[in-house]
């Protein structure tokens, strides 16, 4: 923990930010009893198990034992250092961190990805004023030639990189960056010689590229002539992944949302121009082939895919890409292919919304455009014969037997083929060794403890602590013999007596080790009925009563073994003293149950 935020902001951080209103920024919820459930975003799965309790301002995954409070979640999700975390909830939550000038020691320990997101903010600044400029006149022209309105590219914070080898490095020389810094986000580039810098991009239309909490972490560059490339984009960086970023995501996930599903297109004018036009839940895959990361991002806020691809040989093993992974994510997938070989930005700058609309409205489902764009038949038996083997090296990629089952049965009958052939064919080529070979990895064991009794009674610890018998509460700690439940029953216990509630948060922050955190928000989390407090009272009372039998009957029989030993060994004083002790453990019972 950084301990230069002091502890009682942190709390009041905490305090002050709902679970669930955050979570549900990633997270597409529904509400289940006195939880709500979604798509765990940690890892792959069909059948929600990612459970939020906002009464007790945590949440838990069932299936891959992920779990914790807002800040927990926060920086798993955004791989946040844990003051980058709290500095991002407190701004959310207009909680002010009390700042201190910052030594040269303070800046190198200072989070690099607030430095890079800092930098990224001075330099779409620096271009964005460029724009407006005289010289950024034709950069102008070029985006009202595209027909983009200037709000929206106000709105996007378009910028113009001026022609010069040095503008931005001597702009950032003059505000005191750190030039290595720079060289590290991949704005500026050393010369040959070491020494000085000169810009990555020049004469470009300049896109700032936002991760889905608002941050810029990269660049686009689009030239505005022939020249090539046509596009730049920044390189790697500690805040910038390729294939893990989604443009525009972050502005149109509520509509993504609201619409139940999203628009995928290739680029940053495809983008723009639906934006433009009023289609607002899109986002580009900024030119990339899509990736395993982007389906897991766009996971997080619909279970719906439309994808726009080119009608060409590069369209159709794009679309088979895509759709393997869109299957693989669990996400229901639909194709379309725009006429005319227009691209979505010529398309809708011709045709307008409504023209847009009433294509996606038409859309097919992936699967059966793929299937018909393979199976197209050209009339011979050569051509069926690729086209068998075609589908069927590509059914082979599929791990889950239920797919597979389903893409035979619609490829057969499609070629008029009997379904063992195809079948056969599909095995043969997973013997063969024609699969990805990637299993999902296997969920944690879920840590819960041989003894359902003891286990029993501090669920309903966690679940139920006012109810908790004041009279029972030594007899609880010293009935129960599992290190884990003894060890979270004492923890709930001591919350009770000191703050007169059990502050669920606090009570898993205070355990450190991955596992007893995991085992904890497992048993906080499982779902228990509502019951009246008769009957909370009655099951607290049956259960202490069965944990002091059983405590009461190892006692004696640990005492027995010990007497038999004395015994055997003719130890009279041992066995004299057990004796008596066997008699105290026996009239101590009698009394208790009277």
């Amino acid at each position: 923990m950084n301990r230069s935020i002091p502890p009682e902001i942190v709390e009041e951080v905490k305090n002050r930010t709902d679970i669930l209103s955050l979570v549900s920024e990633y997270v597409t919820l529904r509400k289940a009893g006195r939880n709500y459930v979604g798509l765990c975003p940690f890892h792959k799965e069909k059948t929600p198990s990612f459970s939020v309790n906002q009464d007790k301002q945590i949440f838990y995954c069932f299936g891959c034992g992920e779990g914790g409070n807002a800040l927990t979640f926060l920086m798993k999700i955004n791989s946040m250092a844990f003051p980058e975390a709290v500095r991002q909830l407190a701004r959310k939550a207009g909680v002010r961190i009390p700042e201190k000038p910052l030594s040269k020691e303070d800046r190198e320990r200072f989070s690099q990805r607030e430095q890079l997101f800092r930098l990224n903010e001075i330099v779409a600044g620096f271009y964005e004023k460029n724009l407006l400029s005289a010289g950024g006149e034709r950069a102008r022209t070029y985006i009202r030639d595209r027909g983009i309105d200037p709000k929206i590219g106000k709105a996007f914070r378009l910028g113009y990189a001026p022609e010069g080898w040095k503008a931005l490095y001597e702009y950032l020389s003059k505000q005191g960056v750190p030039l290595k810094l720079a060289e590290q986000a991949g704005l500026i580039l050393p010369r040959s010689d070491g020494s000085s810098y000169y810009d990555r991009f020049r004469g470009r239309l300049m896109f700032p590229i936002e991760d889905v909490q608002g941050h810029i972490v990269a660049f686009g560059g689009r030239v505005m002539g022939d020249g090539e490339p046509k596009y730049i984009n920044s390189p790697e960086s500690p805040v910038y992944v390729k294939g893990k970023n989604l443009y525009g995501l972050g502005k149109a996930r509520d509509e993504i949302r609201g619409r139940g599903f999203a628009v995928l297109v290739e680029g940053y004018f495809d983008f723009l121009s639906l934006w433009n036009a009023g289609i607002r839940n899109v986002v580009a895959s900024l030119g990339t082939a899509l990736t395993r990361e982007h389906v897991d991002l766009l996971r997080r806020f619909t279970g719906q895919i439309t994808a726009v691809f080119d009608p060409d040989e590069a369209g159709r093993k794009a679309l088979a890409r895509s759709l393997e992974l869109f299957i693989a994510g669990n996400l229901e997938a639909r194709a379309v292919v725009l006429p005319d070989g227009l691209d979505p930005d010529a398309f809708v700058r011709k045709r307008g919304k409504e023209g847009f609309e009433s294509i996606l409205a038409r859309a097919d489902s992936m699967v059966d455009y793929y299937i018909d764009s393979v199976l197209k038949s050209e009339g011979s038996i050569v051509g069926d014969r690729r086209a068998f083997r075609e589908a069927a090296a590509f059914i082979v990629r599929f791990d889950d037997a239920v797919v597979r089952d389903l893409f035979v049965r619609r490829v057969a009958e499609r070629l008029g083929v009997e379904e063992t052939l195809l079948k056969k064919e599909v095995q043969k080529g997973r013997f063969e060794g024609n699969t990805p070979g990637k299993s999902p990895a296997a969920a944690p064991e879920k840590g819960a403890p041989s003894d359902t009794l003891e286990l029993k009674i501090v669920r309903m610890m966690l679940q139920y602590p006012d109810r908790i018998p004041e009279t029972a509460e030594s007899e609880i700690l010293q009935y129960l013999r599992e290190e884990d439940t003894g060890t979270v029953a004492k923890a709930v216990l001591d919350s009770m007596r000191s703050a007169g509630k059990l502050d669920v948060a606090s009570l898993v922050d205070g355990f450190r080790r991955p596992d007893d955190r995991r085992k904890l928000m497992q048993w906080i989390m499982e779902k228990e009925p509502p019951l009246e407090e008769q009957v909370i009272d009655r099951m607290f009372a049956d259960a202490i009563q069965q944990l002091r039998k059983r405590w009461y009957r190892d006692r004696h029989r640990e005492l027995k073994m010990r007497l038999g030993k004395a015994e055997r060994a003719g130890d009279h004083e041992t066995c004299h003293s057990l004796l008596t002790e066997i008699q105290r453990l026996s009239s101590e019972e009698t009394s208790l149950r009277a």
